[in-house]
């Protein structure tokens, strides 16, 4: 695949900011709990099933000191619906007792200090600082795994390689804003499946037009 020139580079990222820039994570939180919470959940599962499910666990178990008493079979029993629940269920009342013990009480805000937890790897961290922070950081899911490899961005195998391509042509203050752009197109316009070529900011831009059957 024929890799983004510097000129294509520059189209997506005017276009990007000109459309996102005030993009935001479509889950649904109140604060730094939830959120961490939230993106934990959303790990192979979509943003629309995480915030039916939260709901009810953030009622019953609403900051980090119920949760880390919480009965883990309890929590299977409202994260059932999700993706690797009994994982994430170990998973978040683990994080909630490291946060007790380590950090007072207090999600830390801290990239490195967040790997710390469980259930917490660098895409997770660097969602909840993104959000939380506006930090400028770039977070590789599965959407922006396929539109950076789509529109040339990058052609690594890993997420790890891609972050590293990512960051690196679209350098700058504004990788927050390509993060969140990129996760919302991938998940309403250039789609795994069916992609909504007609719709695309990128028709001159795109890699793989060619490759896509008609839907």
């Amino acid at each position: 695949m024929k890799k983004a020139t510097k000129k294509e580079i520059e189209i997506i990222k005017e276009a990007f900011v000109e459309k996102y820039s005030d993009a935001v994570t479509e889950l649904d939180y109140k604060n730094d709990y939830e959120l961490l919470i939230a993106i934990i959940l959303s790990a192979q599962c979509t943003d629309k099933r995480v915030n039916i499910i939260t709901p009810a666990l953030f009622e019953k178990y609403p900051s980090v000191y119920e949760l880390a008493d919480a009965s883990l079979d309890d929590v299977k029993e409202l994260l059932k619906s999700c993706s690797f629940f009994n994982n994430k269920a170990k998973n978040i009342i683990k994080m909630a007792q490291s946060v007790i013990s380590d950090y007072e009480g207090n999600i830390p805000h801290i990239q490195k200090e967040l790997m710390k937890l469980a259930g917490v790897g660098n895409k997770t961290a660097n969602v909840f600082m993104i959000e939380f922070e506006g930090a400028n950081l770039m977070a590789v899911d599965t959407h922006v795994f396929r539109v950076s490899h789509r529109l040339g961005l990058s052609d690594g195998k890993t997420v790890e390689i891609t972050e590293a391509d990512l960051v690196k042509k679209l350098k700058g203050h504004d990788l927050h804003i390509f993060h969140q752009a990129m996760v919302l197109f991938g998940r309403y316009i250039c789609k795994a499946v069916k992609p909504d070529c007609d719709n695309c900011m990128f028709p001159q831009v795109c890699k793989t037009t060619k490759s896509f059957k008609p839907a």
